[in-house]
């Protein structure tokens, strides 16, 4: 349905007006009319493809450093996970408190350590606020992606290690021809889920810095938000349609591709 009214002027006025036809004016006004969507639509890609590489990389090198046996990998597990099951909400709340300026934990431990020269305007500075945001994910979703990644190593048999031991393969040589072909699985639910979830990223942006300073952070759920607010339905339709379609798009690639290596493994 939401498709469909994609291609109408659907609006807070329709009940004395009527939904009527448009075709593809919504669309048109999308990628012509107004660049502040464009900009949407490229922060969206942004944000998902650095907090997929913000998340994946250390999610595994830890998830591996665990398996290993680390000691006291049962705490460390723990914690790093505890975060990934609190509501984003709660700690987009929590951590733009922690990232004010004025008085803001974190610029206050930075003037308590004598680092005031470090201190940043975390939230509205257009040159950090991104960071920040990318920052907050990471702390919240690379115990999730570990989990992942442990779950797949469990998977992996000793064997297969010792025998490239025996063959002089150094720790990299087995990450590269032993851990991650044999990983593969682990990896494409983490690009699928990651991808899916940068792609329809909205409350840690909302919450964060509701798409400022300006419209420096805006992404294509909080335009879609913004219109859906005015009435403005049919266009807000049309931005969750142009996002389902490059979610489709980028989770058939990614499994068919991760598929195919796969199966030839």
């Amino acid at each position: 349905m939401g498709v469909a009214y994609s291609f109408t002027d659907w609006n807070s006025r329709s009940v004395l007006n009527g939904i009527h036809f448009v075709g593809l004016d919504n669309f048109k006004e999308i990628f012509t009319s107004n660049k502040d969507y464009l900009s949407g639509i490229g922060n969206t890609l942004k944000f998902t493809i650095i907090s997929n590489i913000v998340k994946l990389i250390p999610a595994l090198l830890i998830a591996i450093m665990l398996q290993e046996g680390l000691k006291g990998k049962g705490l460390y597990r723990t914690l790093l996970y505890l975060p990934s099951i609190l509501p984003f909400v709660i700690i987009g709340l929590v951590f733009k408190s922690i990232l004010n300026y004025n008085n803001g934990l974190l610029n206050a431990i930075l003037d308590g350590l004598h680092l005031g020269i470090l201190k940043q305007k975390w939230l509205s500075d257009l040159g950090v606020v991104w960071k920040s945001i990318y920052g907050v994910d990471a702390w919240r979703g690379i115990g999730y992606v570990m989990t992942i990644f442990l779950a797949g190593l469990n998977t992996i048999p000793r064997s297969y290690y010792e025998a490239a031991e025996i063959d002089g393969a150094n720790f990299w040589q087995r990450l590269r021809y032993v851990t991650l072909p044999m990983l593969s699985g682990a990896i494409m639910i983490n690009l699928v889920f990651g991808i899916t979830y940068g792609l329809k990223v909205f409350d840690i942006v909302y919450v964060l810095t509701n798409g400022g300073p300006g419209h420096a952070t805006e992404v294509l759920t909080t335009y879609a938000f913004q219109l859906y607010s005015r009435g403005q339905y049919g266009m807000s339709s049309a931005l969750n349609s142009i996002l389902l379609l490059i979610t489709a798009i980028a989770g058939v690639v990614i499994v068919k591709t991760l598929g195919k290596q796969e199966v030839q493994q």
